[in-house]
């Protein structure tokens, strides 16, 4: 996961002085609050990357966008808050990676179509998941943590049953055919945390954003890593790729959306609105603090909603061919 500028994609460069001039003197969003629907508590990554867009984002649009926090499902309760919404710029969803993607593979029923019922309008960032034990543990490697799974069990938390780290953790153990590799859910990543460090588990498979604090200061270990490329300031942990599980290669990925049918003009305007908030260096050095990077090449619009379909394509499929089903 390299860290690079977001760049702006020919199709937004091609919107004329002229029309962009046009699109800032127009009635939306007449000062009128813009709310920005997150699917997941305050202090995960959604809420962070939405917090850290939204006053900027607002700047721009001449109005204020406050982030409101909508929990539950897997965070597909926010979502489809934002996906009955009416069309009008004034209601955006955080879009995430879980309700987006992982979770239309392991609920029985779905309330809304991630890619039909939404306008995808600009990826902002995105940060792996990762594999991590105590900084005392006995497992050096993530090949020692399946090795011993293969013969006695090995209990590794994560925020739920169907979350991205639960089906990153099947997808690898099927592959490993480490048997004894052992799922333990939890409603979050904070207590999953805290039976990591108390001992009751013995790896954990959690964003790499609420982990930051833990692995500068040596109590966590890092084993590996869900995205592309290495993480910048942990070079010696290899990627899942590199262990021979690529298809369990992803990010958790956060995005601006909208509910279906939102007019093209005022599309235009957020999309236009990301790419100099995304190259302050404000917004640059924060995103490193939540080891979270922007993607390159930039996705936007119609871009960004071909990566949400494909995603999603994926993940329902390596969720139903591990059998997860979530209650």
């Amino acid at each position: 996961m390299q860290r690079r500028l977001l760049l702006a994609t020919p199709a937004l460069l091609a919107i004329s002085a002229s029309h962009a001039q046009a699109q800032s003197s127009a009635p939306w969003p007449n000062r009128q609050t813009i709310r920005f629907v997150a699917g997941f508590p305050a202090g995960g990554l959604a809420d962070a990357i939405g917090r850290l867009f939204a006053a900027p984002l607002g700047e721009a649009l001449g109005t204020s966008v406050v982030v409101e926090n909508r929990t539950g499902a897997s965070g597909t309760l926010g979502a489809d808050v934002v996906a009955k919404s009416a069309p009008d710029g004034l209601t955006l969803a955080v879009s995430h990676a879980i309700p987006f993607g992982f979770a239309p593979g392991v609920l029985p029923s779905m309330p809304y179509d991630p890619v039909a019922d939404f306008t995808h309008l600009a990826m902002l960032a995105e940060a792996p998941t990762i594999t991590v034990v105590l900084g005392r543990s006995p497992f050096q490697s993530m090949a020692q943590l399946l090795e011993a799974a293969r013969t006695r069990p090995v209990r590794y938390g994560s925020s739920g049953v169907g979350s991205a780290e639960h089906i990153t953790g099947a997808v690898v153990a099927r592959a490993a055919r480490a048997t004894q590799l052992d799922h333990i859910p939890y409603r979050g990543t904070a207590p999953a945390l805290q039976d990591l460090l108390g001992g009751q588990i013995d790896a954990l498979n959690a964003p790499i954003t609420t982990l930051v604090g833990q692995l500068r200061d040596g109590s966590l270990r890092m084993l590996a890593t869900s995205s592309e490329a290495r993480v910048p300031g942990f070079p010696d942990v290899p990627t899942l790729a590199e262990l021979g599980y690529g298809q369990a290669t992803h990010t958790q990925w956060i995005g601006i959306s909208a509910p279906r049918g939102l007019p093209p003009a005022i599309a235009e305007r957020i999309i236009a609105a990301v790419p100099p908030i995304a190259a302050m260096p404000a917004i640059q050095a924060r995103l490193a603090e939540f080891a979270s990077a922007p993607r390159s090449p930039a996705l936007y619009g119609p871009d960004f909603a071909r990566f949400v379909a494909g995603f999603r394509d994926h993940w329902v499929a390596m969720a139903r061919a591990e059998g997860i089903v979530a209650g």
